[in-house]
């Protein structure tokens, strides 16, 4: 039975007890995003730098597109963080929406007013989330719900990729004629270790995202000084390697929705605000078929990440801790070498292995930042080169065998 998410604090001292808030300057995170004109062409960005120069979590954000306005509760963002030192009497909370954080390369350790969560590549972390059902088990993904505090430190320079929705929260998607298990199943979800601080006398920073802007307020002891706390409205991590691929066995590729791990559903049934999609080791024995990704048009925005290893339908160009975003409507699909390679092989049962790609769908269609378009000089200008030598095997003379499908290039259009 669904319940409003909230939870319990019971802490040593107030969170009111802190100074006024004031702005605070960090020209590379946004959610404006319509400082940059319309680009409806299909966009690459080369693996994102790592800092040079000493940098925490807060200060190595970066915003890459997204669309919508957070005072109106409406909208998603898509950032990326690079960082390579703790944050030190330092915490951040998102009064705007809920982040879930996508680690590419380095290890995070969080500390959270609900306790500690230790998170991994491969793993994800919510944080502000309300889920419909329990959570418990093994994971590695983080989500940090709306108003939650939390302080990231690393131990190494870190990178990885972040989904903000302004709307709702994350949730498990409808299972349907799947039935009771299958995809990400709640019992593999991680909440917090209990843990609490108790300091006073520091000079201790609090940073807030309110209304799409930064700003920082002090106080002179610990955020994190919650001893005890219950309720159902907390931060949790989740493995993706528990996740369990429900795939095509006969024909065709599948829409990636049988790959979702968390959804945050809009006001309108069987679309989202956002979809968490991964793209996980996994059997393909599909036959007298095109194994890849269909070339397509589809109402929805694609944000793609790689965390390691190779996408099957990009092998070249696309590496990981790059990103891809395809717009609505404009046309894509696998590269040339991926469509001559998928047509001519033998059609066997293969593993896929060694890769984790991940999407974030939306139904909104996503404006890049200038940080994105020209400020992090990742973006990939050859990208449209990798279809060019798509070459038209058509043969109105052909007449294909009971079992075998034209030559011609698959593609849908989907609304």
């Amino acid at each position: 039975m669904w319940c409003l998410p909230f939870s319990w604090l019971y802490r040593i001292r107030p969170s009111v007890v802190h100074d006024p808030f004031k702005a605070l300057t960090q020209s590379t995170f946004t959610n404006d995003f319509r400082a940059c004109p319309p680009n409806p062409n299909q966009l690459r960005w080369q693996p994102f730098d790592l800092p040079k120069n000493p940098a925490d979590f807060v200060e190595g954000l970066a915003t890459v597109c997204g669309a919508g306005d957070p005072k109106a509760r409406s909208g998603v963002a898509v950032h990326v963080y690079a960082c390579n030192q703790s944050m030190k009497n330092k915490c951040f909370y998102n009064a705007d929406g809920d982040f879930l954080i996508v680690p590419q390369t380095g290890d995070l350790h969080i500390l959270t007013e609900f306790g500690q969560l230790h998170v991994q590549p491969r793993e994800i972390l919510v944080v502000q989330v309300h889920m419909s059902v329990p959570l418990a088990g093994n994971g590695m993904l983080v989500t940090f719900q709306q108003g939650m505090r939390f302080s990231v430190q690393v131990s190494a320079p870190s990178r990885g990729y972040i989904l903000e929705v302004f709307n709702t929260h994350f949730q498990l998607p409808d299972l349907g004629p799947i039935g009771a298990n299958g995809l990400a199943n709640p019992r593999d979800f991680l909440s917090p270790v209990a843990w609490f601080e108790d300091v006073d006398s520091v000079d201790y920073l609090v940073v807030s995202k309110f209304q799409g802007s930064l700003f920082s307020s002090r106080q002179d002891h610990s955020p994190f000084d919650v001893v005890a706390w219950h309720g159902n409205y907390y931060p949790y991590k989740y493995d993706l390697a528990k996740f369990m691929v429900v795939n095509a066995v006969s024909f065709d590729h599948a829409d990636p929705s049988i790959f979702t791990v968390l959804t945050c559903p809009s006001n309108t049934p069987g679309v989202a605000v956002a979809d968490f999609v991964i793209f996980p080791p996994q059997w393909s024995v599909q036959e007298h078929t095109f194994r890849p990704p269909w070339y397509h048009r589809n109402c929805m925005s694609e944000f793609m990440g790689l965390l390691y290893g190779r996408y099957q339908a990009k092998e070249e160009g696309f590496a990981p801790g790059g990103a891809s975003l395809h717009s609505m409507m404009t046309p894509h699909g696998p590269d040339q070498e991926a469509f001559e390679k998928a047509s001519c092989v033998e059609l066997r049962p293969t593993k896929l292995e060694g890769t984790m790609a991940f999407m974030f769908e939306s139904s909104f269609s996503m404006a890049v930042t200038q940080w994105g378009q020209n400020g992090c000089s990742k973006l990939d200008g050859s990208y449209y080169r990798c279809w060019q030598g798509l070459r038209k095997n058509f043969d109105p003379n052909w007449k294909p065998q009971q079992t075998e499908e034209p030559l011609t290039s698959p593609e849908i259009i989907q609304s």
